[in-house]
Formats: structure tokens, sequence, C-alpha cells
């Protein structure tokens, strides 16, 4: 354990940090498998809705620095070419 006091603030702080960001990546993944599953039940007014939900999801991780933009950029571009997929 840590002596000096700012050692000890750092650890409380990074602590916080990763709970929020274990936060948001389990919301992400959690609207990423919601939009995977309606691709998989072939029902595209249900997958519309979910891609809506999931890009607007993954876009708040971006621009709080959980994710980068190219890896919100490929989840995105993933999703939406799944749902576009759909007829």
């Amino acid at each position: 354990m840590a002596n000096i006091k700012s050692a000890k603030k750092r650890i409380l702080v990074n602590r916080t940090k990763a709970d929020r960001n274990k936060s948001i990546k389990s919301a992400v993944k959690t609207s990423i498998k919601k939009v995977e599953a309606a691709v998989a039940n072939k029902d595209k007014d249900a997958a519309t809705a979910a891609l809506t939900a999931a890009v607007s999801t993954i876009s708040k991780a971006t621009s709080k620095g959980v994710y980068h933009k190219n890896n919100c950029a490929r989840k995105i571009s993933r999703l939406t070419k799944a749902v576009n997929t759909l007829d």
C-alpha cells in the first residue's frame, strides 16, 4: 500500500475511473448484443431501433475517452452493415 498522500489519491482516482470505464464498456457490449440478436432473428424493425441506441451508446463511450475513435467507427460500421443485410 502506498505511503505518500498523492499516491493514495491516485489509487482512489484510478479505481473510480476504472469502475466508470467498466460500466460504459458493459453498456456498449449489451447494446451490441441487442443488435446482433435482432439481426439473428431477422427482425428489421427491432434491429434498426437497437442500432440507433447502440450507435448513441458507442459514440458516448468514444466522447468520454473509453474507446478510440477508430474502434468506435469499426463497431458502428459492422453493426450497420449487419442491419443493412436484412431485407
